[in-house]
């Protein structure tokens, strides 16, 4: 596509200069106006002097992703480096998963694109529309790229070459790569469109993967995103490997498909009630997170309205409040932080003494220090915070509004 010129403000030129990768929407004249979702733009400013490539929306309040700074056009040959660049960074992991974030979006480059595999199946996504059209790239890219790295993936005697281990490493990251399927922008208005089939009959039902020893099922016809979060891998191996879980009673609230509940199952947990308004995902959970069917309780159900009216008497050594992103929009922030207050609040009345409750917050709006005082006013003198997650390594964090996940683990000062 050949990129348009549109010449920037002085204040959108010092947001690229300073390395965002966004241009908000009140900082575009009316000469972008013309300009239609995904269009390629040539940015410049008031010397004519290109100061980078991105890519335009129509709708929202972002309106240029920034895809490469500098006059070089982002061509194939670039993709391809951002790519290579983002999937190295992952090889660390393909030692405890099959299920990766091999692309986080601008943190790795690629605006509003997202590529997660799950054992032989690619996911690429795009979350903006104007993105759809660098999905499809980067999916044909991936595939030939597994098709290009498949040969290495017998050692010859004696191991690998140099060379060979790199082509080997590049191998087990991006996986066999037998399914590769592309997901398109959501609309403001109407459905998510079907998934498009790059490679493979057709989407799978489900696809099992391994994580830290723990078996996984990701729902690709019905799940949300590409079908499961990936970036909640930190927490699921804190509530497996948590000590003082064997013989207790574990509360997962926005369970989806119940990945957490069999995280606590695998910590000895002896009863979990796992909470979502979706029955369709805690059949999901039903299906293929349970190893015990005896320990787990399921309840269809809207998380805001039943956790206020538990019983009292309803205890839990711990507690998991891990809602879904509550708004994209500044001016709706005090009312999601009252939200928060009233869950936390509800929460903390089901906790016994010496419990914990996990605190997470995916709303990228809500800055991290804000949300963290937001919990400790809910909970109060009683809790104390014991720790903060770290990121995954495949969830790289580059910009401030990249700092979305929020997980921290407060513990009741009764414990011993």
């Amino acid at each position: 596509m050949t990129p348009r010129r549109y010449q920037l403000r002085k204040d959108a030129v010092a947001i690229i200069e300073r390395g965002h990768p966004w241009i908000f929407r009140d900082q575009l004249s009316t000469a972008a106006d013309i300009f239609t979702d995904g269009q390629w733009l040539r940015l410049v400013d008031g010397a004519n002097r290109v100061v980078a490539h991105g890519i335009y929306e129509a709708e929202g309040a972002i309106a240029i992703r920034i895809l490469r700074t500098g006059p070089a056009r982002p061509d194939a040959r670039w993709v391809r480096d951002q790519l290579a660049a983002a999937i190295a960074k992952r090889a660390p992991l393909v030692d405890r998963t099959d299920a990766i974030r091999l692309v986080h979006g601008e943190s790795d480059g690629l605006a509003a694109v997202v590529v997660d595999r799950f054992a032989d199946t690619l996911v690429v996504a795009s979350y903006s529309l104007g993105a759809d059209a660098l999905a499809r790239h980067v999916a044909r890219v991936l595939i030939a790229e597994a098709a290009g790295v498949t040969a290495a993936n017998t050692e010859p005697p004696g191991g690998p070459s140099p060379g060979d281990a790199a082509e080997l490493a590049r191998y087990y990251t991006i996986g066999p790569a037998a399914h590769v399927l592309v997901r398109s922008g959501r609309r403001r208005t109407g459905e998510l469109l079907p998934a498009r089939v790059m490679r493979g009959a057709k989407v799978p039902a489900f696809v099992p993967f391994v994580e830290d020893g723990l078996f996984f099922a990701v729902d690709l016809e019905g799940g949300h995103k590409t079908g499961t979060y990936l970036d909640l891998r930190g927490l699921r191996r804190a509530v497996a490997s948590a000590p003082d879980l064997a013989g207790k009673r574990v509360l997962n609230a926005f369970a989806y498909t119940g990945m957490l509940g069999r995280a606590a199952e695998a910590a000895g947990a002896a009863e979990i009630v796992q909470v979502d308004t979706s029955a369709r995902a805690l059949a999901f959970a039903a299906a293929h997170h349970v190893g015990d069917p005896s320990r787990h309780r399921f309840v269809t159900a809207d998380v805001f309205e039943w956790l206020p009216a538990l019983d009292p008497a309803a205890q839990f050594d711990l507690v998991i409040i891990d809602p879904p992103s509550m708004t994209s929009r500044k001016a709706q922030v005090p009312t999601v932080l009252a939200a928060y207050r009233k869950l936390y609040r509800a929460a903390a009345r089901h906790v016994r003494p010496g419990g914990a409750i996990v605190a997470a917050c995916c709303t990228s709006r809500i800055e991290r220090a804000v949300f963290q005082r937001t919990v400790r006013e809910a909970l109060g003198d009683r809790f104390a915070l014991e720790r903060e997650l770290p990121t995954e390594i495949d969830h790289p964090v580059t910009f401030p509004q990249a700092d979305y996940l929020k997980i921290s683990w407060w513990r009741d000062r009764g414990s011993a």
